[in-house]
C-alpha cells in the first residue's frame, strides 16, 4: 500500500514541479537503478554475517517511513531524493527477505509461494492507489496525499516485527541444500536467465513514465491515472499465482509465455486512446506479475541455500543496472520519438526470449546430469 500508493503519482507529482519526460525518466530510472545496484551489497553482506533478519528490518523502515516524508517537499531536488532512499530502503531489504522466502517456501513450491507472496503484496498495492485517489478526489494536492500513507507504513512495519519474534529462524525452513552454486562460481542456466531478464528489464518501462505520457496528452485525470495504476496492481496479483503456478509445472518456460504477453503494452499505453491504454495497463500489469514472482522463484532453483541472498543480491544488481540504462534511453527517445520508443521497448523483449529457452534447456541437462 505504501510504495505502490505513492508510485502511482510520482510521475505527476515531479513534472509538478516543471520537469521534462526524460527527467523524470532519469529521476524513476536512477532510482530503480539504486534499488537493485545495492542489492548484491545487501545480499552479500546477509549471507556474510547471516543477520538475516536485521538487515530485512532496517531496509523496510527506510523504504516506507521515507515515502510519507514527501509530502514534506517543497522542491524537485527533495521529492527526487526521498524517491531514490525509498528505492534504497527496497535495494537493502529485498536480498535478505528473498532467501528467507525461499526457505519458506522449499516444501511449498518456490513457484507457488513466490506467487502467493507477490499476490499478498500486490493486494496492497491495489489498495494504496485507491488511498491516493480517495485524498485527491477530496481536493488533496498531489504533494499532501502522500502523508496518508503513514498509516499503512506503520502497519507494515508492526507486521514485520510480529513476524521476526514468531520465525527467528526461516533458514531452518529448508531442509535440504541445492548444489547448483559451488564456491563463488554461478551456473551457465544462472547467466543465460540473467542475460534473459536483464534484456526484459532494459525493454520495460517505469510507470512514473506511463502516468507522465497520460497527463501530458490528457489521455486521463490524475484520479483515473492512480486507478488506472491500481488494475495493473490486481492484474499483477492474478499474474503471479497463475505463472507461480505454470512455474512449479515448466519452469523457466514460463517466463517465456509472459514475455510474449506483455510485450506488447508499450504499442496500446503509448499510441492510443484511454480504452487502448487501459489494455496497455493490464499488459503491462501481467509483465510486473511475472518479474516479481516467477523471476525470483527461479533463482532459488539455482542457487544454494548458503549463498542464496549473495545470488539475489548479484542478480538484482544486474537486473537493476539493465532497467536503468533501459529507462534513461527510453525516456531520451520517448521526447524524440513516440513510435521509435515503442519499436525499442519490444525489441529487446523479443531478444530475450530465446535466452529464457537456453537457459531451460541448459537446467534440463543439468538435471539429467544428477
Amino acid at each position: 500500500m505504501t510504495h505502490e500508493g505513492a508510485r502511482s503519482i510520482t510521475g505527476p507529482f515531479l513534472s509538478s514541479f516543471g520537469l521534462s519526460a526524460a527527467t523524470v525518466a532519469f529521476i524513476a530510472g536512477f532510482g530503480e537503478f539504486v534499488g537493485y545496484a545495492l542489492r548484491f551489497v545487501s545480499g552479500y553482506s546477509s549471507d556474510k554475517t547471516k543477520r538475516y533478519w536485521l538487515i530485512t528490518g532496517i531496509g523496510y523502515a527506510i523504504n516506507l517511513l521515507s515515502v510519507p516524508l514527501l509530502a514534506l517537499s517543497r522542491n524537485w531536488v527533495m521529492a527526487a531524493g526521498l524517491i531514490i532512499l525509498e528505492r534504497t530502503g527496497r535495494a537493502i531489504r529485498n536480498p535478505a527477505r528473498d532467501a528467507m522466502l525461499s526457505h519458506a517456501t522449499s516444501e511449498t513450491g518456490h513457484g507457488k509461494g513466490f506467487g502467493l507472496h507477490e499476490a499478498l503484496d500486490q493486494i496492497g498495492a491495489t489498495a494504496g492507489p485507491l488511498i491516493i485517489t480517495a485524498a485527491l478526489v477530496t481536493n488533496t494536492s498531489l504533494r499532501h496525499a502522500f502523508g496518508w500513507l503513514i498509516i499503512p507504513a506503520l502497519a507494515a512495519l508492526s507486521i514485520l516485527l510480529f513476524t521476526r519474534i514468531k520465525y527467528p529462524k526461516p533458514e531452518t525452513l529448508e531442509a535440504t541444500a541445492k548444489e547448483n552454486i559451488r564456491g563463488a562460481h554461478f551456473s551457465k542456466e544462472y547467466w543465460l536467465y540473467l542475460v534473459a531478464a536483464a534484456l526484459v528489464a532494459a525493454g520495460f518501462v517505469d510507470y512514473p513514465l506511463l502516468a507522465l505520457h497520460f497527463q501530458n496528452t490528457d489521455v486521463m485525470k490524475d484520479s483515473q491515472i492512480a486507478i488506472y495504476y491500481s488494475i495493473a496492481m490486481g492484474t499483477d496479483a492474478i499474474a503471479a499465482l497463475f505463472f507461480g503456478w505454470l512455474f512449479d509445472k515448466i519452469g523457466i518456460r514460463t517466463l517465456v509465455i509472459s514475455t510474449v504477453l506483455s510485450m506488447f503494452f508499450p504499442i496500446f499505453a503509448f499510441l492510443g486512446n484511454r480504452w487502448f491504454a487501459l489494455i496497455g495497463v493490464i499488459l503491462w500489469g501481467i509483465g510486473m506479475g511475472a518479474q516479481e514472482s516467477i523471476m525470483r522463484a527461479a533463482i532459488a532453483k539455482f542457487s544454494h541455500k548458503e549463498k542464496r541472498a549473495t545470488a539475489y543480491g548479484f542478480f538484482n544488481m544486474i537486473y537493476g543496472i539493465a532497467w536503468f540504462a533501459g529507462s534513461a534511453a527510453f525516456g531520451l527517445i520517448y521526447d524524440a520519438s513516440i513510435h521509435v520508443a515503442v519499436i525499442f521497448s519490444i525489441a529487446l523483449q523479443v531478444i530475450a526470449i530465446p535466452f529464457f529457452f537456453f537457459s531451460a534447456r541448459s537446467a534440463l541437462l543439468s538435471e539429467k546430469k544428477k
